[in-house]
């Protein structure tokens, strides 16, 4: 049997709050000229009377769907997932809903299709993640077209709508850290070299060496993976290289590299010391707890959101690039030399 229960309406809200319906529309839409006591009243009868915003006619009304889309690839690693995460989390404090599509592929083809697809949709905004190099992001603000477009974890560029973390500041601060300890012979497990953040990572390590005059030629690609940093330093000391110090370019592989330097009866810190990247929650519950690189995701996410936002509702918002730097967190795995 149907339900003969009436849809509730904008105007039976501005009835049972003794209001008119103008005032309702602007309780709903946050505008700032309605009386405190007013909108109390009306979200209360919005409450009791169980109303549901009409999308689809707002939309006609504003041009808008207050619908954010994420655009992004990699979300398996923690980096990207905890982006999306928090991206999320923003815009539904925003009033903004997310429409996620996670990419399988980076190629032209795919992404180009993706944004297509968007065109199709009401979609006030499109938020990038591509943390692969490519040879046709710069043509991806032209595909967008018409929609406000930003990037993030992507090469710190100017003259591009991005909100990105400076990569080469935290490698340099995990390197200095050890240097700092007395520690010369500093080897290196980077990412896989075809992402943004592991080449800057990496080349923040060999410019940083370098300017200490250190050697930097103790260096092996990992992929990310745990598995991966546990042959990073089977290959490292397999192959005769001897050091006291080791950055590993994220939290996941160091677990792997720890693993590996206890298996040759390293002691960590008072063999080797290490210092990992990213900062996720496990890290500090590491045997030891690995001092490591933070990464604010949390600022990442609200920052994007909020110029994605500022460039929604004023077009003419300045392009520029937001930059946010991370901080290390010192904990057991790093010691001094002896």
């Amino acid at each position: 049997m149907k339900s003969s229960q009436k849809t509730v309406t904008l105007h039976d809200v501005a009835n049972y709050a003794g209001v008119s319906y103008q005032t309702v529309s602007r309780v709903i839409n946050n505008h700032s000229s309605v009386a405190e006591e007013t909108r109390k009243r009306v979200l209360k009868s919005i409450a009791e009377l169980n109303y549901r915003p009409n999308r689809a006619a707002r939309s006609l009304v504003t041009n808008r769907s207050d619908t954010i889309a994420i655009l992004s690839f990699g979300t398996a690693f923690y980096g990207p997932g905890q982006m999306v995460s928090n991206i999320m989390q923003h815009a539904k404090n925003n009033g903004f809903r997310v429409s996620p599509s996670s990419l399988q592929q980076l190629g032209d083809k795919d992404v180009k299709a993706a944004i297509d697809e968007l065109h199709e949709l009401l979609i006030d905004g499109i938020i990038m993640i591509a943390p692969i190099v490519t040879d046709f992001m710069s043509e991806i603000g032209e595909l967008a077209g018409d929609i406000p477009f930003i990037q993030i974890d992507t090469k710190p560029k100017p003259g591009i709508a991005s909100v990105v973390i400076e990569q080469a500041h935290g490698s340099k601060l995990a390197v200095e850290h050890l240097i700092g300890l007395g520690h010369r012979q500093i080897a290196e497990i980077s990412g896989p070299m075809n992402w943004y953040d592991a080449i800057m990572r990496h080349q923040s390590w060999v410019d940083t060496m370098a300017q200490h005059r250190l050697p930097h030629h103790m260096s092996v690609e990992g992929s990310w993976s745990a598995k991966s940093g546990y042959e990073g330093v089977q290959s490292l000391l397999n192959g005769g290289a001897e050091f006291t110090g080791l950055v590993v370019a994220n939290d996941q592989m160091a677990l792997g590299a720890i693993a590996a330097l206890n298996e040759h009866e390293l002691r960590i810190p008072e063999d080797v010391s290490v210092v990992g990247f990213d900062d996720i929650p496990e890290s500090a519950y590491f045997l030891p707890a690995l001092t490591t690189i933070h990464q604010d995701f949390e600022a990442l996410g609200e920052q994007a959101v909020d110029y994605l936002v500022s460039l929604i509702k004023s077009p003419n918002t300045p392009v520029h690039q937001r930059v946010l730097y991370p901080e290390l967190i010192i904990r057991n795995s790093t010691a001094s030399v002896k």
